[in-house]
């Protein structure tokens, strides 16, 4: 027996991190499949160009979602347009490099507040929208750098090790409601991420690992999200077959 998957038309995701990488392929892919995508970031000329190409299911809300009350705006606004969110996908996010011994304390706030703030910010305004919606679900990005940790990625790992038990705790507590809580892990992929690690040196290992594409990644998002609303594919880690380590 085939098993019938989710008809995603007319369904609204809120995506953070929408202005490139993963966020930009997963609202690409999310708009190919029906559903109404509201782009978050801070990078305004990208969401806005981002919008207006994929036409009229797409809004773009400039926020920054370490910012509680911009995030609570944007949250409105939605509930404006909407009445109601049923995807919100905790894609934002940054690294880091360096040792920890050698790092600037205003790094570790900037991490914990895109990284970790951002998720329970968001989270926290959208939860009140997603009751009562079939199939709803929150999916976060973490990496494999929230199961291993790697050095010089300290900070990085903390933050991400933090929001697999925060979906962990939030995924017991919701989910009688109806509301699914999905992790996605991803290992090297093409995208901006890397804060101050030289371009040379990210293509460098991206390309000896053969890395993913940010669309892969936002297949593995659409695949989690368009299960009936009675399965939860509660953990995705996806890496390239050639990254043996984290």
């Amino acid at each position: 027996m085939q098993m019938q998957m989710q008809d995603l038309s007319g369904k609204v995701a809120v995506i953070t991190g929408a202005s490139s990488g993963i966020g930009e392929a997963t609202a690409r892919l999310l708009a190919k499949e029906g559903a109404t995508v509201v782009l978050v970031a801070r990078r305004k000329d990208r969401i806005e160009a981002l919008a207006a190409e994929i036409g009229e299911t797409a809004r773009a809300i400039v926020t920054d979602v370490a910012d509680l009350a911009a995030v609570q705006a944007m949250v409105a606004q939605v509930e404006a347009w909407f009445g109601g969110i049923d995807l919100l996908f905790n894609n934002a996010g940054m690294g880091v490099n360096g040792p920890f011994a050698a790092s600037d304390p205003a790094d570790w706030k900037t991490q914990i507040d895109a990284n970790l703030y951002g998720v329970l910010n968001c989270t926290h305004a959208a939860l009140p929208l997603m009751k009562g919606r079939a199939g709803a679900m929150i999916s976060i990005v973490s990496s494999v750098g929230g199961r291993y940790g790697i050095a010089g990625w300290s900070v990085y790992n903390a933050t991400k090790f933090a929001v697999v038990g925060f979906a962990d705790a939030l995924r017991k507590e919701i989910g009688e409601q109806g509301i699914r809580v999905s992790l996605i892990e991803p290992g090297s992929v093409w995208t901006e991420w890397g804060h101050n690690v030289p371009e040379a040196t990210m293509r460098a290992r991206r390309e000896s690992l053969d890395a993913l594409h940010a669309e892969d990644v936002a297949q593995a998002l659409v695949y989690a999200f368009a299960q009936p609303p009675r399965v939860l594919v509660e953990e995705i880690l996806v890496r390239p077959v050639r990254q043996i380590a984290p």
